[in-house]
């Protein structure tokens, strides 16, 4: 019930009827293909690239290609729990929204805080990748060029800025034409992996695969002090290499190579037919790109015995193009760079439309400035998507990424978690709404979808969790000192802060 207390939640009803506020409606082009391309877009970047060859030579060998599996299953428990929530509340903002109708407003603002982080770190993080891809793409094509600069004794990536601005732009024309061009460089570094799975299988020696699971080796990598993980930290084992433990530490490494599916739900207020559209984008982008991973690990790992692929003790890491010049393909390295730059271009414009969706819905609400939901004519959120793209711009370019990259892990798996248990607090609470996709068997599901998330949480180092709990409680401060006081559902019975007209957007 709305109220003054903490635990107000908005009704679904309510989020589905300021959907259709003529001064802050968002345009509905997308379709189901619309977001299966979008899935694709976000998931598959230069991780499938380097990730695979590192992963099967520290830690699983040949089962590196199971570990995606058991990955690809643990990410799909989470992935039914969002195309639920998303088929019944089609509107923009993902896990907050859908934490606002469940758990309340103060958890919505925590969720929805913890989203601003995940977004726009990742989508820093993965612009300074970009921007390195390009140092190299062009260096393999006879142009020497550095994408950094220094500019009055500081470092500058021109490299993401320039990115970063294309981006911007395009979200700013709007969401179906971002679609259309991400459909494009998706097509291309799909097509890159296509080239690297039927080149690779030319070269697989099937000899390679046994032991298809290495015996364990005792000791591990899990770090001193912080830099170990939190169930190390907190249970004292450090783990092993190769053997079941191994596995299921590759496992746990490699779910973050889907991470990024949850981003089509943000963009459900655009989507023509939600209710059916919504889930097959989140569900087709997941199955396509767990193919897609599962085929490439099976390659690499045939191509090349897996302790040729262990990490140089200088720190050098393994990666496709490591399988490729070993057997003499040193052209693939260059294909297999140009596939990694396409795939990072659709990473960043994924989430930063992602992050630009989560804001538009917090400030409709007034946890954020109203002002910021104002509408452009072409239906996207102008202002919201300029201050991101000058905020990722800032990150990237002037900053290092370093350890930031793994609070979006921690960030998108509490997501995860709080979109899993709400699915069983409206199935209780709310039984009689319509629903375009139920998740079968609850409460099964949803309970192993967190038990899972909860498990790959542990294994974040102890600085990551001590990152994210700081993060969380600045989140707090702003939450009292502004949020509070100027959410529409707490003013309920106030007039609302008025937007500003299409026509009269500059």
């Amino acid at each position: 019930m709305p109220g003054n207390g903490l635990w107000r939640t908005k009704s679904i009803e309510q989020s589905i009827a300021d959907t259709d506020e003529p001064d802050t409606r968002l345009r509905k082009d997308l379709t189901a293909w619309d977001l299966t391309v979008f899935g694709v877009a976000v998931v598959i970047g230069a991780g499938i690239f380097t990730l695979t060859a590192s992963t099967a030579g520290n830690l699983a060998g040949p089962s590196v290609s199971l570990a995606f599996v058991l990955a690809a299953v643990a990410c799909a428990l989470a992935a039914l729990c969002y195309a639920e929530f998303a088929s019944t509340v089609p509107v923009a903002g993902s896990a907050y929204t859908f934490s606002y109708a469940t758990f309340g407003e103060f958890m919505a603002w925590i969720i929805g805080w913890d989203l601003v982080l995940e977004f726009a770190v990742g989508a820093a993080a993965v612009a300074k990748g970009w921007s390195l891809y390009l140092q190299t793409v062009l260096g393999q094509l006879g142009v020497t060029v550095k994408t950094t600069a220094s500019v009055g004794g500081v470092d500058v990536d021109w490299g993401s800025l320039l990115l970063i601005g294309a981006l911007t732009a395009l979200l700013v024309l709007g969401t179906k034409l971002s679609s259309r061009v991400s459909a494009v460089i998706t097509a291309v570094k799909v097509a890159v992996v296509l080239l690297v799975i039927v080149l690779g299988i030319g070269y697989v020696n099937t000899a390679n695969y046994s032991p298809y699971i290495p015996p364990a080796q005792s000791g591990g990598t899990a770090g001193t002090g912080l830099e170990q993980s939190l169930f190390s930290l907190l249970t004292g084992f450090s783990g092993s290499t190769y053997g079941v433990l191994g596995l299921l530490a590759a496992a746990s490494l490699v779910f973050f190579a889907f991470i990024g599916f949850d981003v089509v739900a943000t963009t459900a207020e655009e989507t023509r037919n939600p209710q059916r559209a919504v889930p097959r984008g989140i569900l087709g982008s997941l199955a396509i790109v767990t193919v897609l991973y599962v085929a490439v690990s099976l390659v690499i790992t045939g191509m090349l015995p897996y302790d040729q692929l262990k990490t140089q003790p200088d720190g050098t890491r393994a990666t496709l193009a490591t399988a490729f010049s070993v057997n003499g393909v040193d052209w693939a390295a260059t294909v297999i760079s140009v596939g990694a730059l396409a795939g990072l271009t659709t990473v960043v414009m994924v989430l930063m439309l992602g992050q630009s969706r989560v804001l538009f819905a917090m400030s409709r609400d007034g946890l954020l400035p109203r002002g910021l939901a104002r509408t452009g004519k072409r239906g996207t959120p102008v202002r919201i998507t300029l201050i991101i793209g000058v905020l990722v711009a800032v990150a990237a370019g002037f900053f290092p990424a370093g350890k930031l990259e793994e609070m979006v892990n921690v960030g998108t798996l509490f997501a995860f978690i709080l979109v899993s248990a709400g699915v069983l607090v409206l199935r209780k609470t709310r039984p009689d709404l319509p629903r375009g996709f139920r998740v079968p068997l609850v409460p099964v599901v949803p309970v192993l979808a967190i038990l899972a998330c909860l498990w790959l949480m542990l294994n974040l180092t102890a600085l990551t969790w001590v990152r994210f709990l700081a993060w969380m409680a600045l989140g707090v401060v702003v939450y009292f000192a502004y949020s509070r006081r100027h959410s529409l559902l707490g003013r309920k019975g106030t007039t609302a802060v008025p937007v500003v007209k299409h026509d009269e957007i500059p």
